[in-house]
């Protein structure tokens, strides 16, 4: 391995490893500034939560004629709770008359813990009890949770209605609720008001996330954009930090037990999420920006987010509206649909994770097994690769092969680096080898290894997605976590470590023997440390991209015969001349 090559190889290995440490270091550093300018800055205000009146706010004349809200009277009696649900074959919705608002979600396709869902694992519930989704606010004379009455229902569709307002519900295909409201002609038309779209807690995962993405109409250059406000302030520090810590181990004395937040502009759509589920908001600007409430979990020293609930801001009130609430799992080709795929945060490499997940569900469709779906995923990026791949070990072999005649020059020379460089630049067009072909595949691997990373990692069809030994292809693998440090016995990061190792020595190279060896055992330790606790289908691909790749140079190794140096000129191969008819009509073989 020549000098080149082992900075190129070094910097790719730096590369990996400092797009994580880069990532999780940013977060740490901005989560402890943001504590330092929590007390200095005004559209944060930190509050303890204090129940809501019970009783209805009534409406009374205001100086100007328009009704206004009154304060409610305690001594008013309220009407009992009803609950009523709303099916399909996918969700269950359960709604409260108190607010006429969603309290809970069953997930009818999704199980709660791995394997089939059974009367021993129920499907999976969205609690909003505490934060219920739909709530209104703001509206004079209704109260976020004032009663409502039931004035029509069927299987999917309710029509609640009060004093103030009409709410009609209907409970459409793929996780989309339909609302249709009408307010009283008495209502102020100038009325700040808050639609709820309800609170996501953290699962239990390491690899679990809260955060809250939304869509701004006008940036402060004038442009559209997402914004992912677990990377941006003021959520950032609230929000970055699964129980694993991606913002870190941050200690929690001094931070209230609920922090709310205000983020103003324009938004276009409003979602909160966590790593698998997502309840979004589209069809209704929030011409005032939303509200943001963080809790946290007290019973931890460290700080860690338990949940997050997001109300959008209007500054006027129509006499009609219309609006579309999601409430399901992060499906690519569902969000895609309402114009929410941005909530798939994929980053810069969407334009791969796209396609990925399209071909992964396509697999999966025709052999309905996710493991056997990344197999499948892994053999067509290597074929895909193949004619580079193979090109970049032929050169490497060429590389190698000249190795002698690159010392002759070196040797000769040595007092003339200019001349060198000529005469190695020649002997490269001699023998038709490029010194960079051997970086390309790795160069170009780079992106599909990060984009893949981002698809693994929160794809929700993965999510308790079993194969061979592995009962959640979206976790590490866990095994004998009882009594085997780090979390459990991993097999496929020491495997993907291994086949590492092998391909690193298969690899032709033209340096110093023992530089390659010590490579052949950073290289491994260093991605078995990284990949230790990463979902288990990226260790899957990239240990099979691997095997692949050692299938690869073995065959190259069986099929072309090393070249030789004979009084210093390079004897071709059978890479550079194979064997004619006419050669082999002359003996020449």
């Amino acid at each position: 391995m020549n000098k080149s090559e082992k900075l190129i190889v070094v910097l790719l290995g730096l590369l990996l490893a400092g797009w994580i440490w880069h990532s999780v270091s940013e977060q740490k550093s901005a989560a402890k500034a943001q504590v330092r300018k929590t007390a200095a800055r005004q559209s944060v205000q930190v509050q303890a939560k204090a129940p809501e009146p019970d009783a209805v706010k009534g409406v009374r004349g205001g100086k100007d004629g328009k009704p206004a809200a009154q304060d409610a009277r305690p001594d008013m009696p309220r009407a009992p709770e009803k609950l009523d649900t709303l099916s399909n074959d996918r969700m269950e919705l359960t709604f409260s008359t108190r607010g006429a608002a969603v309290v809970k979600a069953k997930m009818l396709d999704y199980a709660e813990r791995p394997g089939k869902i059974s009367s021993d694992n129920p499907p999976v519930v969205l609690d909003f009890s505490a934060h219920p989704a739909l709530a209104i606010s703001g509206v004079p004379g209704v109260a976020a949770d004032s009663d409502y009455a039931v004035a029509e229902k069927t299987a999917d569709t309710i029509v609640y209605t009060n004093a103030v307002i009409r709410r009609a519900i209907a409970l459409k295909s793929d996780y989309k609720i339909e609302v249709s409201e009408t307010f009283a002609e008495a209502c102020p038309r100038d009325s700040a008001t808050m639609l709820s779209l309800g609170a996501m807690s953290l699962g239990t995962s390491k690899n679990d996330i809260l955060s809250v993405d939304s869509w701004i109409v006008s940036d402060e250059k004038g442009k559209s954009r997402v914004e992912h406000h677990g990377e941006t302030e003021p959520l950032k520090s609230y929000l970055a930090g699964g129980l694993g810590g991606c913002g870190g181990s941050r200690n929690a004395s001094g931070i209230p037990a609920t922090t709310s937040v205000d983020v103003p502009g324009a938004r276009e759509w409003l979602a909160v999420k966590n790593r698998f589920f997502v309840t979004a908001l589209v069809g209704l600007r929030g011409d005032a920006g939303f509200s943001a409430t963080v809790d946290r979990d007290v019973s931890r020293h460290e700080y860690v987010p338990k949940t997050v609930s997001v109300a959008l801001k209007s500054s006027s009130l129509p006499e009609k509206r219309t609006y579309t609430l999601y409430l399901g799992p992060k499906k690519q080709d569902l969000l895609w649909g309402l114009g929410l795929k941005d909530v798939m945060e994929f980053g810069m490499w969407r334009w791969l994770c796209y396609p990925m997940v399209a071909v992964l569900n396509f697999f999966n469709s025709m052999i309905p097994n996710y493991g056997v779906a990344i197999i499948l995923l892994t053999v067509l990026v290597r074929l895909l690769f193949w004619p580079l791949t193979h090109k970049s070990t032929i050169g490497m072999r060429k590389m190698q092969e000249i190795q002698p005649l690159m010392k002759e020059i070196q040797a000769k020379y040595k007092d003339n680096p200019q001349r060198m460089q000529q005469e190695t630049m020649h002997l490269y067009r001699e023998h038709k080898v490029n010194p960079l072909s051997s970086c390309l595949p790795m160069l170009v691997q780079i992106p599909v290894f990060i984009a893949l990373f981002n698809v693994l990692r929160s794809t929700v069809e993965l999510r308790y997605a079993p194969f061979l030994w592995i009962s959640d292809l979206s976790e590490p693998e866990a095994l004998f976590a009882s009594w085997f440090p780090f979390g459990g016995l991993n097999v496929l990061p020491i495997l993907m470590a291994a086949t590492m190792a092998l391909q690193s020595a298969l690899t032709p190279s033209s340096g110093d023997k023992k530089q390659q060896q010590m490579m052949m055992v950073m290289m491994p330790v260093m991605m078995l440390v990284m990949f230790y606790n990463f979902p288990s289908a990226l260790s899957l691909y990239w240990t099979l991209s691997q095997v692949f790749s050692i299938a690869q140079m073995w065959w190259i190794r069986k099929k072309y015969a090393p070249a030789r140096v004979k009084d210093g000129v390079v004897v071709p191969d059978a890479v550079e001349m194979p064997v004619t008819r006419q050669m082999r009509r002359h003996g020449k073989s």
